[in-house]
């Protein structure tokens, strides 16, 4: 019987005994089972839990008091797994890789260093034929799991760790024949497992199990051996593709490993020896035969020869390893970075041929932070060591800087990045080392011109803005976009170049490095030369080199800003270089800005973009002494507004704004109104000199409109240029309206000025409108009647006075029948209505008398002014541009209520629009037809009854276009009412159903008067009797459209279904195809405008019965509408006659009333009828 032998006696310790007794209840089943098992499968279970349970108890241990664990305890355990091992293909996998996880605890914790060379080499192979197979038996290996892989390999690296210089190291070295191809097939496992396409979790263990192997000190001929192995693998795995698919942990731990290798295999201080030999045999004319020898004997392998092979294939493998520089990762540059610097300071003879590429990756992945450190070791701090290395940055960034117009034309934004990155931090290195170098200095000029000019003919055009966005953009609330608080934060400019938000961090990377290159003064000096090029050159050349120019000159005053604060360094040669090359920038620019008005030249936009962009610069440095350059260059800045490229209007805007608050007004408002002479000047002098563009015009626009009313003043000469030049142009309709479009925003902006009216007088509101008559009671009838009293009184005594009381001949005829006339009009009861009228009389001369003696006063500029200009409408209302004739009465519309205070001045006016106006109610296009209705309406408002007689002649006979008699106003709103309705299918003009109605008992109910048969027609009008010719035209529409059937129930004849002006359904498809478009339609928009001017009439203009009546008879469908519409036509309606509207709703079936008869009165033979209103529109 086989049993497991006990530990030796000597370390008797009492935990050690302990220890013992727990180990063996394990020990001696697991050896029997081994031992005596005949069936291994089903053996393995059992094998498996007292393996575990020897590791968990083994594991304890070590964590609790590993002293107590040495050799020959570990010999104890692993003597029944020695017998396992032998048999190992016979037990499964978990067996297995519970074995290598227990022996690798025993290696760590109990023999330790003190592990036998034999043995150790056994288990070595154990380990590398379990996780790699045996060598050519590939295809009969189990597949294992990816945990007995990872145990593998953390087994091998505990052993190659543990044992260290002793058990392996001395059996390599006392036998390399025997021990090398063990521990090579071993490093060939790993690097294996490092290759790609194994999961990470292996490729970690490798690695660390690689650096394991070369952290302990073996022979400089073992690691020869190893070396181009190793680096071949870890550059295959860290050059692409393969460094694509692999986790960034994984190239971390490959760079560090990589770095380690080299620095172990090829440190100039392991191969000093060599190196030495090496600079012999360089220096020498040939070497000497007797030296080979010995040159065997000090280093074996390790030859000069040697070196350099290795050295030529390491720098191949580097040139790959190092593409990773362009990685977006932090940490795998930092650790790039690291191998680098570690390269050049600890390989730096040995790779003395890799330099070029590892300086120039140093450069591209050096940090800040890292160069000013004091505990890390910096390229900086290497070139100051190694001469040398000083050339090879110079040289390096020499290379990038002529490469860097050829890589901005390619279209990976990354590269374009990294390009200009590199070259920001190659710069800053040479300025710390103190390199000054004129070429350097020449080229970069160059090259950054030539890169802006490709960047700026390969970038695609962007999106030009709607113009529509852009001027909502301008104009928004006139407070916000463009009038700016002095005390608000600068508005930055949108870029002009590499404006697409792909290549904004492009943008932002070329900014950075022109701030930073170099000193102020080299600066300067690029600057200048890129003046020096800029008025020779043109096209993207010239705005390539003014925006340079400008970029760096900024970049000096923004280096140079401090320091300005502090000292006054104006006196030294620098700062009067400075000042003379941004003088010569600044003077390019006014006349880039002042060429954009010239229509013989064109510039680019994005040039002048650039030139307000210097004006703006300058401004904001001189402050207030700024103010004397505005003469120059505001006027100009202000036509950029009217430019057809958005971007070029919003530069112009962002300028003023700067403008303003850089020469310390409150707002742009404020800038152009303290600048107005010399603006308005120039304006004046393109007007009169007949130099005329469409700028012109624009820039005068959006000035009255950005500075409002308080420009209006100074326009005097301006407008009578504008005049001068209407006159002289009238022919041309495109620019009169330009022209025309001016005055109207003259006319905007003018009636919202508080100082409209005459001088020194307070505001008169003008109020026409009509007043409901309210009843009077008996105190209001005596009143009058006493006041006819005493005006009878007064003209009798008046009569008695002059003593023509008496005639002095006889009464005629006529003159009888006049007198008697005259006496029974004066002593008639109606007379009231006359001594009304003479009242209003009185009233209307004395308020004539009093409005003369008011416009005896001087008049508000601004006020002539809308005078003048609402005076030459009239001459262009039949311009045969219809967009002109609509904007002039929409001008009319505008201007005449504030121009109505002074009726003196303002109804000579009316009486000259008026023909005019009036008949572009006839005009051809329906929209100026629209644009006149609204005219009329506002003079309505404006002159109240002074259009009372003018109204009336036109309602009957109206004067057409070119002087032609045309139907009247009459006739053509009932024209208009009936397309509206046949076209449009206005809902708004059907007539209501009629309410029901009937009657029972003593009940009365009144007919309604509705047009539902042919005898219908014959009815009288609104008031009943004859029809007039309006209602007449009306029922005859009404017939054409429709002819409603009728139902008959008992005596009454009522309509079924019936609406005059309603669209039948057999109407044809013209009327049908317009009907598709309803309220939108050409003719139900002509109708309101009629609606709205015929409300405006009744409201504002004294009109008689009979016109009043036929208006009832348009409107009185519009006001049972809902909503406001409707409400105002009927409160307009009913201030005139309430009766009367009550009267033609009730007709209409809008008033349902209820008649009750009432007992006779004694004394007159009949009763009244009481009326009770049932139910109301």
């Amino acid at each position: 019987m086989t049993t497991v032998p006990p530990p030796p006696a000597a370390a008797s310790s009492e935990p050690r005994t302990d220890f013992f007794r727990q180990l063996k209840p394990l020990c001696v089943p697991l050896s029997q089972l081994i031992l005596r098992s005949k069936d291994k499968v089903a053996d393995a279970k059992e094998i498996l839990r007292l393996i575990e349970a020897l590791t968990a108890l083994w594991t304890a241990q070590a964590s609790r008091d590993a002293g107590i664990l040495d050799g020959k305890l570990a010999d104890y355990v692993f003597f029944p797994l020695s017998h396992l091992l032998r048999t190992q293909d016979q037990y499964p996998i978990r067996v297995i890789e519970a074995t290598i996880r227990l022996i690798r605890s025993l290696i760590q914790y109990g023999w330790k260093a003190n592990l036998g060379g034999e043995l150790s080499q056994q288990l070595l192979v154990f380990f590398s034929f379990t996780v790699g197979g045996l060598p050519g038996q590939s295809s009969t290996r189990r597949e294992l799991p990816e945990e007995t892989v990872v145990e593998g390999y953390r087994a091998i690296a505990v052993l190659v760790s543990t044992t260290g210089p002793g058990s392996l190291v001395q059996a390599l070295s006392d036998d390399n024949d025997k021990s090398i191809p063990a521990l090579g097939h071993s490093l060939t496992v790993v690097l294996d497992g490092i290759a790609a396409g194994v999961p990470p979790l292996i490729q970690l263990e490798a690695l660390q199990c690689l650096r394991v192997f070369f952290t302990v000190v073996f022979p400089a001929t073992v690691y020869a051996r190893f070396l181009p192995g190793t680096v071949s693998t870890l550059s295959r795995l860290l050059s692409p593709p393969a460094q694509q698919k692999t986790q960034r942990r994984v190239l971390v731990g490959c760079l560090e490993v990589l770095e380690l290798v080299l620095v172990t295999v090829l440190g100039d201080v392991k191969i000093r020896s060599i190196l030495n030999k090496l600079q012999e045999s360089t220096s020498s004319e040939g070497t000497q035969p007797g030296r080979t020898e010995e040159d065997a004997e000090v280093g074996g392998e390790l030859t000069p020869a040697w070196l350099k092979a290795a050295s030529a294939q390491v720098k191949i493998a580097l040139s790959s390893v190092l593409k990773l520089r362009s990685h977006e990762s932090e940490q795998l540059q930092a650790t790039m970075d690291h191998l680098c610097i570690t390269l050049l300071d600890q390989c730096h003879s040995s790779l003395a041929d890799s330099h070029p590429i590892l300086v120039e990756t140093a450069m591209m992945l050096e940090d800040e932070e890292t160069r000013k450190s004091l505990l890390q070791t910096s390229l900086q701090d290497l070139a100051g060591i190694y001469p040398e290395l000083g050339n090879s940055i110079k040289s390096t960034l020499y290379g990038w800087i002529t490469g860097l117009p050829r890589l901005m034309q390619s279209n990976d934004e990354l590269v374009k990045q990294l390009a200009i990155r590199s070259i920001l931090r190659g710069t800053k290195l040479a300025a710390a080392l103190h390199m000054d170098s004129s070429t350097l200095d020449d080229s970069l000029g160059d090259a950054l011109r030539d890169s802006i000019v490709g960047l700026i003919r390969n970038s695609k055009p962007s999106k030009l803005l709607d113009d529509v966005e852009t001027d909502g953009e301008l104009w928004a609330g006139t407070s916000g976009g463009v009038v700016v608080d002095s005390r608000t934060e600068t508005v930055p400019y949108r870029p002009v170049l590499l404006d697409l938000e792909g290549q904004k961090t492009t943008r932002t990377e070329i900014s950075t490095l022109i701030s930073n290159i170099g000193s102020s003064v080299q600066q300067v000096k690029l600057g200048a030369k890129m003046l020096s090029s800029l008025r020779d050159s043109e096209g993207v050349d010239q705005i390539a080199s003014f925006w340079l120019a400008f970029e760096l000159l900024k970049a000096t005053y923004a280096q140079t800003a401090d320091l300005d604060e502090l000292f006054d360094l104006s006196s030294f040669d620098e700062a009067k270089s400075q000042e003379r090359v941004f003088q010569e920038l600044y003077d390019f620019s006014a006349s880039v800005i002042a060429s954009h008005s010239d229509a013989s030249e064109e510039n680019d936009w994005r040039l002048e973009a650039i030139a307000l962009e210097v004006t703006a610069f300058a401004a904001s440095r001189l402050k207030v002494e700024f103010r004397p350059e505005l003469i120059d260059v505001l006027y100009p800045i202000t036509t950029c507004l009217g430019s057809q490229v958005p971007q070029l209007r919003r530069h112009a805007v962002t300028t003023l704004n700067r403008l303003a608050q850089s020469c310390g007004y409150g707002s742009v408002s404020e800038l152009i109104i303290d600048n107005v002479d010399y603006m308005v000047n120039s304006i004046s002098l393109r007007l009169n000199t007949f130099d005329i563009s469409p700028a012109s015009t624009k820039v005068l626009a959006m000035m009255v409109k950005l500075t409002g009313p308080r420009l209006i003043p100074y326009l005097d000469d301006v407008v009578a240029a504008i005049f001068a030049a209407l006159d002289n142009y009238h022919g041309y309709p495109v620019f009169v309206e330009s022209l025309f479009s001016v005055l109207s925003e003259m006319v905007n902006q003018g009636v919202r000025s508080d100082m409209l009216l005459l001088q020194d007088t307070a505001v008169k509101s003008v109020d026409h409108k009509k007043r409901k008559q309210t009843s009077l009671g008996i105190a209001g009838i005596l009143d009058i009647l006493e006041q006819r009293a005493n005006r009878q009184k007064s003209q009798d005594e008046d009569d008695d006075i002059k003593g023509g009381c008496h005639p002095k001949e006889a009464w005629k005829s006529s003159s009888g029948e006049e007198a008697k006339s005259l006496l029974d009009r004066l002593e008639a009861p109606g007379s009231d209505d006359d001594d009304h009228d003479e009242d209003e009389d009185g009233k209307n001369s004395a308020a004539v008398d009093n409005t003369r003696t008011e416009s005896d006063q001087p008049k508000t500029p601004t006020y002539s002014l809308l005078a003048r200009v609402l005076t030459l409408t009239q001459h262009y209302l039949t311009s045969p541009t219809p967009t002109l004739r609509k904007s002039l009465l929409v001008l009319v519309a505008t201007v005449s209520p504030a121009l109505a205070a002074d009726d003196n001045a303002f109804l000579p006016l009316v009486h000259t629009l008026w023909p005019v106006v009036v008949s572009r109610l006839h005009d051809g296009e329906p929209f100026v037809a629209v644009a006149a209705c609204k005219a009329l309406a506002a003079l309505c408002g404006a002159a109240g009854d002074f259009l009372a007689t003018r109204f009336k002649t036109e309602w009957y006979t109206s004067s057409g276009i070119g002087g032609t008699q045309q139907q009247g106003l009459g006739k053509w709103f009932a024209k208009v009412k009936a397309d509206a309705a046949v076209r449009g299918t206005n809902s708004r003009l059907k007539a209501p159903a009629v309410l029901s109605r009937g009657g029972s008992g003593g009940e009365i109910l009144v007919p309604p008067r509705y047009p539902a048969t042919v005898e219908a027609v014959s009815d009288g009008g609104v008031g009943g009797g004859q029809q007039s010719p309006l209602t007449q035209t009306l029922m005859s529409l009404a017939l054409n459209n429709t002819m409603p059937s009728t139902t008959t129930v008992g005596t009454t004849s009522k309509p079924v279904a019936s609406s005059s002006l309603s669209l039948s359904s057999g109407g044809n498809a013209a009327a049908a195809s317009a009907s598709a478009l309803g309220r939108f339609s050409q003719a139900s928009q002509l109708w309101d405008a009629a609606v709205e001017l015929l409300t405006a009439m009744v409201r504002y203009v004294r009109i008689d019965d009979d016109m009043f009546d036929e208006v009832l008879e348009l409107l009185v469908d519009v006001c049972v509408l809902p909503g406001q519409r409707g409400d105002d036509v009927r409160e307009a309606l009913e201030a005139i006659n309430a009766d009367a509207v009550w009267l033609a709703l009730y007709k209409r079936g809008r008033v349902e009333m209820k008649a009750e008869q009432s007992e006779p009165v004694d004394g007159l033979g009949f009763g009244f009828v009481r009326l009770e209103v049932l139910a109301g529109s």
